[in-house]
């Protein structure tokens, strides 16, 4: 399942309103198929307990057509992938910092330690960038919405405006 989110690919586009209604705060691999990571910045990555691996990103939850430019509903979001395993990076040259281009799940099997983890389904996934990817087997993820969609005309929060780094999973 290859997602993208562009002009040529299902893209949202609403005309502009004062408040973006969200419609949960976590969001999970059952939602996959209506989430979209195109364009979303990675800030910061770190490993977690339990196998995690923790991205602090900027969600584009919607992307509005105001005349003949795009504006954008952003919240800083913490996502969260859990039990993971065969991990590598292939990252080349950057132009400072990571962009995702799309998310990938694919080859749904058991886990080794389903009984442990109490899941019964992992996948491959895939995280491909304008820089490189990142690719990994794991149960799921939790993406967690740490602040209301603020509608900006760039697709990237300041530090100041996302309230610096954070792998926080509080929510909204």
């Amino acid at each position: 399942h290859r997602q993208c989110f562009n002009v040529a690919c299902n893209i949202q586009m609403t005309q502009p309103t004062k408040q973006f209604k969200l419609d949960k705060p976590i969001w999970t691999e059952t939602d996959f198929d209506s989430m979209n990571w195109h364009d979303n910045p990675i800030h910061a990555m770190t490993f977690g307990n339990n196998f995690e691996l923790l991205l602090d990103i900027d969600y584009v939850f919607e992307w509005v057509l105001k005349g003949k430019k795009y504006i954008f509903w952003i919240s800083p979001c913490t996502l969260v992938f859990e039990n993971v395993y065969d991990l590598t990076f292939d990252i080349g040259p950057t132009t400072p910092g990571l962009t995702i281009d799309f998310v990938t799940k694919e080859n749904p099997q058991r886990p080794k330690n389903s009984e442990y983890i109490k899941r019964d389904t992992e996948y491959d996934w895939t995280i491909e960038m304008q820089e490189g990817i990142i690719s990994f087997k794991s149960a799921g993820f939790k993406q967690y919405v740490r602040q209301p969609p603020k509608l900006l005309r760039t697709q990237k929060l300041t530090l100041e405006e996302r309230g610096g780094l954070s792998f926080a999973t509080t929510t909204v």
